[in-house]
């Protein structure tokens, strides 16, 4: 009888093995593991800060200028800066650097550049003297001229914004 009090024994242990394999869950590793679970999925499902958009430009209203109502924007004062090619007023004040006060291009700053382009001169008698006289036709410049011309206002059109239009003194209402 030995024999089965020993068994009787044994498998009254066994439960009791049973018990200590459940408490077996909460090694370090485990206990690491599952924190690494929690982390993860709160970092998943936390709420988000709404995203921050972009700082625009304000708009710039088109606007039909005149020699004279032009001139003042040629960026003193930290006004803008614009300037006209072929009747077309392009927002250049990104190119400050450029077309701002005592920048290469700084004479062509709330001008009409466009004869200046065309000849590649900075020369100041390239600009409209008369403020309230007729535009420059542009009419007796040649092909290579005009070609030079169109890559200038092509360039202006793909990095600037028209902001208006340049006509002469009296037509500022049509």
């Amino acid at each position: 009888m030995d024999y089965v009090e020993q068994r009787m024994a044994q498998e009254a242990a066994k439960p009791a093995v049973a018990a200590d394999s459940s408490s077996s869950l909460l090694t370090p590793l485990n206990l690491l593991i599952l924190g690494l679970f929690l982390y993860t999925a709160y970092s998943f499902f936390k709420p988000q800060p709404p995203a921050a958009l972009p700082k625009e430009e304000p708009a710039v209203v088109f606007t039909t200028f005149t020699p004279r109502t032009l001139l003042p924007y040629n960026g003193e004062n930290n006004a803008p800066v614009y300037l006209a090619v072929r009747g077309r007023v392009f927002d250049v004040t990104r190119g400050r650097n450029f077309y701002g006060p005592g920048g290469p291009y700084a004479n062509f700053a709330g001008r009409d550049a466009s004869r200046g382009l065309a000849c590649g001169s900075f020369d100041e008698d390239m600009l409209t003297k008369d403020l309230d006289g007729p535009l420059d036709t542009l009419s007796d410049l040649g092909r290579d001229e005009l070609e030079a011309l169109q890559g200038w206002e092509d360039r202006f059109s793909e990095k600037y914004l028209v902001v208006g239009k340049l006509v002469p003194v009296g037509e500022e209402d049509k």
